[in-house]
């Protein structure tokens, strides 16, 4: 072999070797920290996942959804850490929760805003250290990765359609008036929910009085109910929208209070609390809306393991939300309106609740004339 050949030879072999070694560094570099793919965090290291849900009056949030994220977090990420803060409807609150959270290393925030306007701070914080946020159940401004819900509207809709056929089962829709108690201004689901039942009520009713709740609270909405009693007449009134169940009950509770007997004009809710379902069964509520709250929580903490390891989502199918910021991919899910004849087939169907949280002493007759057992 000619030396010219030889030397060929020799710097040919050097940068295969290192071509290979290259190679085996750049792969060694991807598959470093197990199960992220994409960049980002390990699932197989774990690491620190946020939970910032807004409030407790409302029972949904301490009794199912913190335990379901909690569950698929631990399915997903066994060896994540996970830091949970209830805001008790304080935006101010939780934002101090936030930057704690952040502050201990959190490397994605599952959001549900008391304040979606305010929550912007938080969610520019969270980008500033490259922290992912998905936001759950009420939509956040901001810079945004994800967001679950449902179809708000269509709740509202569900809401003002289920009380107009009420009403028109009792004969003229606007031989009376109807009461409106609408939920928190500061929460952009509630003026979601306002906007589809205006659009189904609006023209078919006449609308005495209409209230914006602030912070869901039931005490103000038997305030505001009390208010509306007086205002109009308790024989004038012959339907309520109330936006969900804590309402409901505020206003139910101020028609007791304001000499109503049984049966109640039709008032409506939402969130398929327990007392709320017993409302349903005594007589006293006439519907509420059911949202499969466990799927929303999986899909909020897959949503959070998926940013936070580099991955693109790719379960349920998505659709696009603005939010003033950004679009958003988004989840939006499909409400459920449950009466009295369709208890058994929504809520114990799916074992959210069993017949006898339900039929309770005080409800074993109503259960039983309903057909609930």
């Amino acid at each position: 072999m000619m030396r010219g050949q030889w030397r060929r030879l020799v710097a040919a072999s050097g940068l295969a070797l290192v071509l290979a070694a290259t190679a085996c560094s750049n792969s060694n570099d991807n598959n470093n920290g197990g199960s992220s793919t994409g960049g980002g965090e390990s699932t197989d290291n774990g690491f620190k996942v946020g939970i910032l849900l807004p409030e407790s009056k409302t029972t949904r949030y301490e009794t199912f959804d913190k335990p379901y994220m909690e569950a698929k977090i631990k399915e997903l990420c066994p060896k994540c850490e996970i830091l949970y803060q209830n805001a008790d409807q304080d935006s101010t609150k939780q934002q101090s929760q936030a930057e704690a959270m952040l502050t201990q290393g959190a490397k994605v925030l599952i959001l549900d805003p008391v304040d979606a306007s305010a929550a912007a701070t938080i969610v520019n914080s969270a980008k500033g250290q490259n922290v992912p946020v998905v936001s759950y159940d009420r939509l956040a401004k901001g810079p945004i990765t994800y967001y679950v819900s449902f179809d708000n509207k269509k709740v509202g809709q569900l809401q003002g359609q289920a009380l107009l056929d009420a009403l028109k089962a009792g004969g003229d829709p606007k031989r009376a008036d109807i009461v409106m108690i609408n939920g928190s201004p500061t929460d952009p689901n509630a003026a979601d929910f306002k906007a589809g039942a205006h659009s189904v009520l609006d023209g078919q009713v006449n609308i005495g009085k209409e209230f914006d709740t602030p912070d869901w609270s039931p005490d103000k909405a038997q305030q505001e109910m009390e208010q509306a009693i007086t205002a109009l007449g308790k024989d004038k009134i012959i339907g309520v929208y109330a936006a969900n169940d804590g309402t409901a009950g505020g206003a139910i509770a101020a028609m007791k209070g304001g000499g109503f007997t049984s049966p109640f004009p039709p008032v409506t809710g939402q969130d398929a609390e327990l007392a709320a379902i017993q409302r349903i069964v005594a007589g006293e509520q006439y519907m509420t809306i059911y949202k499969a709250i466990k799927p929303e929580a999986e899909i909020a903490a897959t949503m959070a393991i998926d940013a936070a390891t580099g991955q693109t989502y790719s379960g349920e199918p998505t659709t696009t939300v603005n939010n003033g910021t950004v679009d958003v991919t988004s989840v939006l899910l499909t409400p459920v309106v449950v009466k009295k004849d369709t208890i058994m087939d929504t809520v114990v169907k799916d074992g959210f609740y069993k017949v006898d949280q339900i039929c309770t002493s005080q409800f074993a007759s109503a259960c039983q004339a309903a057909g609930i057992k």
